[in-house]
């Protein structure tokens, strides 16, 4: 049963005439040029909860052509695919819908799982949350060190046979393991954390992509909010959030990454822009095989998100705003040694 509206639901006004975006493609899959994070609605970024804004939020994104929805079954043990699911009911037909596998909701602390039976397990889980018949797009979240990728891709080309799941990705893994999982089942998507502050993938990832013909989704692309120039403090963060753990936000590294903002605030001022969409505009234009997923969780921000895929910016414009965050520039690692043990490669 799909899942229905929370009682006393009010519903959310459309325009009549929704917007279109430009589309691009995930290996054979055709996506809008931007897709939406839902991970925030549910969990991880602090102060969440508000389900009537979250739900507005999605629906607001399919009305202005965002069709990738991004999901995971670890987001909020589970809610975020049921509130991706409450969004979307009525409108599947307009939805690419995405989500993972891997990192165990119920035991987030224990290493990833790829074991066939898992795999299965998951998959048939998410399809209840979400109350949909298909998944668009099946991540392997984390590469489970303890099982052979084939293996675990050889139980998602069975989904696949099935109908239960149309294309297949896999996220933060590396470019020798893209390969083994693409020899078992062409692989759609790869996701992975890209930013003007992330810059780990262009190294092997990206060439791997693109000599496969795979799309590339870049998740985190304002770097957790902090490329958006209005982070200047860690006590700014709420208590429960995330990035409170994560290297790069601690009061030392806060400090010496703060000295890269106003230069890309420089940038963004002379092109009319706020700092988060020159950040936003870099990554897409680094290729139309690049579909990023901002997360936010308030219609204004996505507004502000999609905006920035109307800013063109040249070869010499794209050099100076790389330029203004040099990779050698930001300090700290992107995670903590738990969750970087989880990284593959």
């Amino acid at each position: 049963m799909a899942p229905q509206p929370a009682a006393g639901w009010d519903p959310i006004e459309r325009p009549i005439t929704p917007m279109t975006i430009a589309t691009r493609q995930l290996g054979p899959l055709a996506v809008g040029a931007q897709g939406l994070g839902c991970m925030g609605m549910s969990s991880a970024y602090g102060v969440y909860g508000d389900e009537r804004e979250a739900i507005a939020t999605i629906r607001r994104a399919l009305d202005l052509g965002v069709t990738l929805l991004d999901t995971a079954d670890v987001y909020g043990a589970g809610a975020n695919e049921e509130l991706v699911g409450r969004a979307i009911a009525g409108r599947r037909d307009g939805v690419v819908l995405a989500t993972k596998f891997g990192l165990r909701p119920d035991e987030v602390r224990q290493p990833p799982r790829g074991d066939p039976a898992y795999v299965r397990q998951a998959c048939e889980a998410s399809l209840r949350r979400l109350g949909v018949s298909h998944i668009d797009l099946y991540y392997q979240h984390r590469v489970d060190p303890t099982v052979p990728v084939e293996e675990t891709w050889g139980a998602l080309k069975e989904l696949v046979a099935e109908g239960k799941v149309r294309h297949l990705g896999i996220s933060e893994a590396a470019a020798v393991t893209i390969r083994r999982a693409h020899r078992v089942h062409p692989v759609a998507a790869v996701q992975s954390e890209w930013s003007l502050w992330t810059r780990g993938i262009e190294a092997e990832v990206v060439p791997t992509c693109r000599a496969l013909g795979i799309g590339i989704v870049p998740f985190s692309p304002l770097g957790r909010g902090f490329l958006t120039g209005t982070i200047t403090t860690t006590a700014q963060l709420p208590p429960d959030d995330m990035r409170r753990g994560l290297p790069r936000f601690t009061d030392a590294n806060l400090a010496r990454n703060l000295a890269i903002v106003p230069a890309l605030r420089a940038l963004a001022a002379a092109r009319g822009v706020t700092p988060g969409q020159l950040a936003l505009a870099w990554v897409q234009h680094q290729g139309d095989d690049v579909v990023p997923i901002p997360g936010t969780k308030r219609r204004r921000y996505l507004e502000e998100n999609v905006a920035a895929l109307d800013l063109s910016l040249t070869a010499e414009e794209l050099a100076r705003i790389a330029a203004a965050v040099p990779p050698a520039a930001v300090a700290g690692d992107r995670y903590p040694p738990q969750l970087a043990a989880t990284v593959d490669g």
